[in-house]
């Protein structure tokens, strides 16, 4: 393989799935691993926080215990620090394709728009710890607040953010459609009410733009 071919492979694609607690997220995330596989793509499917065996750990601390939202800030990008490090940097670089239930967006969103820490300070977290990755399309799944309450309520033992009132989900769904609308080259906003076929339809349609 020549230096040119090499400099076409040095880079994967990273996807993001990014909505409010119950927006269907989950339910897409295999569908899509699935259908890149099938197309030949080697793909790493991944979350955070988490990702790692330490993001994992500041996981189950992030989700469970009370703490100050400058504390649950730095530890959310503490854990996206060492995902980038161990997973997807690596990843990206030998040619996979990354795909991870929530990114930097979800900060921005929750501990943002949810908590209201200031923007700016989110900003320069955002810039220390990747100041050059971005995620090439980022999939925001969008429902009213009362659906997604019915779909949380209908599954499982539900962690701290799960558990917060309806006016905090509607901070975090007004900022992740903020920051679909500042950058829509990036955020492919899907309407999660559709029925699951139809919501595929508009997965693989966001998919090709990165062919």
């Amino acid at each position: 393989m020549n230096s040119s071919d090499q400099a076409g492979k040095a880079r994967g694609r990273f996807i993001t799935f990014e909505g409010i607690d119950g927006a269907g997220k989950s339910t897409h995330i295999g569908f899509i691993t699935e259908y890149l596989k099938r197309a030949g793509k080697t793909v790493v499917s991944s979350r955070e926080p988490g990702g790692t065996p330490l993001g994992e750990k500041l996981r189950d601390l992030l989700l469970h215990e009370k703490m100050h939202l400058e504390t649950e800030a730095l530890l959310m990008f503490a854990s996206r620090r060492e995902h980038i490090a161990q997973v997807i940097e690596p990843a990206l670089a030998r040619g996979d394709w990354v795909l991870s239930d929530r990114f930097t967006d979800a900060s921005f969103a929750y501990q943002g728009g949810g908590r209201g820490m200031d923007r700016a300070k989110m900003e320069g977290l955002e810039q220390w710890v990747h100041p050059h990755l971005q995620p090439d399309l980022t999939l925001l799944f969008d429902v009213p607040l009362e659906v997604a309450r019915a779909r949380l309520d209908a599954t499982r033992t539900l962690d701290k953010f799960e558990q917060e009132e309806a006016d905090f989900f509607a901070r975090c769904r007004n900022e992740y459609l903020r920051r679909a609308a500042a950058s829509p080259e990036r955020i492919v906003v899907i309407d999660s009410t559709q029925s699951i076929d139809d919501v595929r339809e508009a997965l693989l349609s966001a998919l090709e733009k990165l062919d």
